[in-house]
């Protein structure tokens, strides 16, 4: 039998030992999770286009607590903090893990515009109807409380408030005025989060900070599905900073939102970390612009198209940055559904302009006006024309690159089946920001890169983006 030489069974153990280091202390550097687009949830037997039609009016009532107040303010000795002044309601997507000990499932409204991960929790004071068992904290062997000496919940940047000996929050979404606003209260917490790696493997990750929701005042998310909130903002509590700070991914997330009217036979997928495919093509991007004590996703945007007519805005400098009233800005957010053009301008009335040229292109095609406001709330609706396909683009033009919005995901189309004679309307509403909502991110990959690469995007078939 011939003899193996002493050298090379050296090199060989070095290499197992190597392999057995490597795989004993080896961390996932990506995390996938399903993202289900809320309308799949509503019951009924419903079309597609009614599905779409309710996710549309949720996000206009939305609008009605578009305020934008200032992000801290004090009220009975608790901490509130006011993302963007939306109703949670509104958001599109949910995302599904497990939670705790005993693995309890939640569904999280995905929102890039709020930082908290929160859920309801039980005992509850308030909680709103959910059809899945609420977590119970008292039956996780791994929850505890945030202690009142964490850096979240003391010091200028803290995020919550010592009260009682506990660190708690209180959240109002929308103007400060309005009594009625929905708002979530409940103790800061730690517990275990399951998330899947792929589609066999999954991975806990301990003493993740989250909401532990126990009082939710005008909370209704109406078909009872939703635990809480997923939030994803640049904030020290949102998801993809904490897997960050624990060195367990990059601090960068993506998604790529298939199309709306298309039949979904598979689920978006939000990814983080090394989970991201590399984009093939001209990935463009824009930094973001960090605004003390905001954690939205601002982006300088310079000007507008629409179709191949550029509206000078850029001549005002500052236009669309934000205000020292905390009104103006532009942003990105996958929680607002249908994109907002910000009508106080400094010097000139963007939306009111933006919506004249659109007027402009159909008016000159002799489309027929839809006069009376339409259900969805859009302001600018024709009637269809048979075969016509020539919808207008729009164009936002960032600091660094152009954000190029197809004509078909400029416009919201209504069923001719459903209403007789079809109609389709621009997809923008008016407000008191810029934001690039879900809906003109359709078939677009987006990464949000926390680690100085700013806002990317390219366009994507996104019905090709498999889970891992």
């Amino acid at each position: 039998m011939a003899r193996i030489p002493v050298f090379t069974i050296a090199i060989l153990l070095f290499f197992i030992a190597s392999f057995q280091a490597s795989s004993a202390t080896s961390k996932p550097t990506g995390l996938s999770m399903k993202l289900i687009r809320r309308d799949l949830l509503f019951p009924g037997n419903l079309t597609t286009f009614q599905r779409i039609r309710r996710l549309v009016q949720l996000s206009v009532r939305a609008q009605n607590f578009d305020s934008f107040p200032s992000l801290n303010q004090s009220e009975d000795n608790v901490l509130v903090r006011l993302p963007i002044g939306r109703v949670p309601e509104s958001y599109a997507y949910v995302v599904e893990f497990k939670i705790g000990s005993q693995f309890h499932p939640v569904k999280l409204l995905m929102d890039t515009g709020s930082s908290l991960i929160w859920t309801q929790c039980e005992p509850c004071i308030q909680c709103y109807p959910q059809k899945v068992p609420i977590y119970d904290s008292r039956t996780s062997t791994s929850y505890s409380k945030l202690p009142c000496t964490h850096e979240l919940c003391q010091g200028e940047n803290n995020r919550f408030r010592c009260y009682n000996n506990e660190c708690v929050y209180n959240i109002q979404y929308g103007a400060t005025s309005r009594r009625n606003s929905p708002r979530t209260k409940g103790v800061a917490s730690f517990d275990a989060f399951q998330f899947p790696v792929d589609t066999v493997h999954t991975t806990v990750i301990n003493d993740m900070i989250f909401g532990c929701s126990n009082d939710n005042p005008n909370i209704d998310f109406a078909n009872g599905q939703i635990s809480g909130i997923l939030g994803l903002s640049r904030g020290p509590d949102g998801l993809a900073s904490q897997l960050a700070k624990r060195g367990i991914i990059e601090n960068r997330f993506s998604y790529c939102l298939v199309p709306f009217h298309d039949v979904l036979r598979q689920p978006t997928i939000l990814r983080f970390g090394d989970h991201i495919p590399l984009p093939v093509g001209n990935l463009q991007y824009t930094d973001f612009i960090l605004y003390p004590g905001r954690n939205h996703y601002y982006v300088e945007l310079l000007d507008i198209s629409v179709g191949f007519q550029k509206k000078g805005f850029e001549s005002i400098p500052g236009m669309f940055e934000l205000r020292q009233d905390g009104l103006g800005g532009s942003l990105i957010d996958s929680g607002t559904v249908v994109s907002t053009i910000d009508e106080n301008t400094i010097g000139r009335n963007a939306y009111k302009e933006v919506m004249a040229e659109f007027q402009a292109y159909y008016d000159k095609k002799n489309f027929r006006r839809k006069v009376g406001q339409v259900e969805e709330k859009f302001e600018l609706c024709y009637y269809n024309k048979a075969g016509f396909r020539d919808f207008v683009t729009m164009t936002l033009h960032f600091e660094g690159g152009d954000y190029f919005i197809d004509g078909k995901y400029m416009h919201y189309f209504a069923d001719e089946e459903e209403e007789g004679e079809g109609y389709f309307c621009v997809a923008l509403f008016k407000s008191s920001k810029t934001i690039l909502g879900a809906w003109q991110q359709q078939n677009m990959r987006i990464i949000y890169d926390m680690n100085g690469g700013g806002f990317q995007w390219i366009t994507e078939t996104c019905a090709n983006d498999h889970f891992p």
